[in-house]
């Protein structure tokens, strides 16, 4: 046996113990003849392993990961060639950055993975009722520890799953399977860890045919991930804005086609600023100023991804368009109380806002103010209409729901707009469903005996006409559901 599959440790009893595999029925599988019976503990050891291998066979991705490449050289100024060291830049990474270089080869090799989800209009979408939901929980996902899930994104066109871990700058990638007789529901494909950096939001990039994952977190840097090659980059500064972007916690790709990337800045001078990188170049392109007292609360793309929806800590709100690069229509959050979070979703809203229909900000009260842009033409005055993109500057909303009653740190639309979830970090099991567009609230779940805890992260997906929930929460767990009806 050669030292590198030498066990690390052995135990002297499993020779002295004695294993009946007749006895009981589970363990019949491991003889080698009908008669068979008594095994040492060595013997059992070697047949437990054969079997595990024989149901779940080493990929091939995980056989060339386990293959030792050899160092990359460089040319020196003199042409001589020499062994390449880490970089300063490259210090706050595992030493292996490449290890996830094997799961390009996995996504080219596997047809479920790379084929991309069938598109929401080739499949007839069950319309959802009020008051009751269809809902049944998946198999959890094996996360690796304790450490608090503070991201959650599914891939709009592939079956997968990103999830980042907060303190322990971990990310993890699953495939996300329905079939209900697979063999390891929702695997693991690959992690990455990045020492000293705690990773706030991880985001895929939307179109398929980009292969990077962007990460950011309490740090004067992100970095972008290229599944392609496995390469990891640190970008450390944004040219032109370094005094008002000190950190990378909080930002959002844009929705369509990804082409743009929107962080909260530092400044709070006179409110609070969004500056635009392009996602191609990652350099600075625009900046988003609004004049809220607290500074900004949270941001949205637009669904076209034309342009930001962007809420002050005070309730005043801005809409920003890319194209002209300026705002283009104000209004206020109704009985804004310390705002806290923005969503939108939903279609058939105004096109010169992007297209979403709808709304909601939730505030620090508990209080979720939902609105629907397709009345908002009718509602504003001659002089709203000109000036203010059809937009009123004091919108009435649809529907206020004060189901919780702690801040609001959660809202998320479901990828058809029919479904909104809300939740709240400050208590335990604090989330609601809501139904649009009769913006009523499932009463029929969560139950009291939903397992949720202090939810930190949420995402919604969408696969083969099922709409898929996932909810993280502070102590490492993610569960999932399917909504069913």
């Amino acid at each position: 046996m050669s030292r590198r599959s030498r066990p690390a440790w052995e135990d002297s009893d499993d020779e002295r113990i004695s294993i009946s595999l007749a006895s009981v029925p589970r363990l019949r599988k491991l003889r080698k003849t009908e008669s068979e019976d008594v095994i040492t503990g060595r013997q059992y050891i070697k047949r437990l392993r054969r079997q595990f291998e024989r149901l779940y066979p080493t990929p091939e991705w995980a056989t060339q990961a386990s293959v030792q490449h050899p160092k990359k050289k460089r040319r020196t100024s003199t042409g001589s060639v020499s062994d390449q060291s880490p970089t300063d830049d490259d210090s706050d990474m595992e030493s292996d950055s490449l290890s996830a270089q094997p799961l390009a080869k996995l996504l080219q090799s596997a047809e479920s993975l790379t084929a991309p989800l069938a598109p929401t209009g080739t499949i007839q979408k069950r319309k959802l009722k009020p008051e009751v939901i269809g809902i049944q929980r998946t198999k959890d996902i094996q996360t690796s520890g304790p450490s608090t899930i503070t991201s959650l994104e599914i891939h709009p066109t592939l079956p997968l799953l990103l999830s980042s871990g907060g303190a322990a700058g971990l990310l993890s990638l699953y495939h996300l399977t329905s079939a209900p007789d697979a063999p390891s529901p929702n695997p693991l494909l690959t992690t990455l860890q990045l020492k000293g950096t705690s990773l706030e939001t991880a985001a895929f990039a939307p179109d398929a045919r980009d292969p990077r994952i962007f990460m950011g977190g309490r740090r004067r840097y992100f970095h972008v991930w290229d599944v392609g090659t496995g390469r990891v980059s640190k970008v450390t500064r944004v040219y032109g804005q370094q005094g008002g972007q000190r950190t990378f916690e909080r930002f959002a790709v844009a929705r369509g086609d990804g082409a743009h990337i929107a962080v909260l800045g530092s400044e709070r001078k006179a409110g609070g600023v969004v500056n635009v990188l392009a996602a191609a170049t990652l350099q600075w392109v625009a900046q988003v100023r609004v004049e809220a007292h607290g500074g900004v609360a949270d941001f949205c793309w637009w669904r076209d991804g034309g342009g930001l929806t962007v809420v002050g800590r005070s309730g005043e709100v801005a809409e920003w368009d890319l194209r002209n690069g300026k705002v283009v229509a104000r209004w206020r959050d109704e009985g804004a109380i310390g705002t806290t979070v923005l969503a939108m979703g939903g279609s058939g809203g105004p096109e010169e806002l992007g297209g979403d229909r709808w709304v909601v900000v939730g505030s620090m009260s508990g209080i979720v103010n939902v609105y629907d842009r397709r009345s908002w033409k009718g509602e504003a005055s001659a002089e709203e209409k000109s000036d203010n993109a059809n937009c009123p500057r004091s919108p009435k909303p649809k529907r206020a729901l004060d189901q919780l009653t702690t801040p609001i740190s959660h809202l998320h639309f479901s990828p058809d707009g029919q479904l909104l979830c809300m939740a709240s970090r400050w208590k335990r099991n604090a989330l609601r469903l809501v139904h649009l567009p009769s913006c009523t609230v499932y009463r029929n779940w969560p139950t009291g005996q939903t397992p949720l805890g202090r939810i930190s992260a949420i995402a919604f997906g969408e696969a083969n006409g099922e709409t898929t929930l996932a909810i993280g929460n502070e102590a490492g767990k993610i569960r999932g559901w399917e909504i069913r009806e």
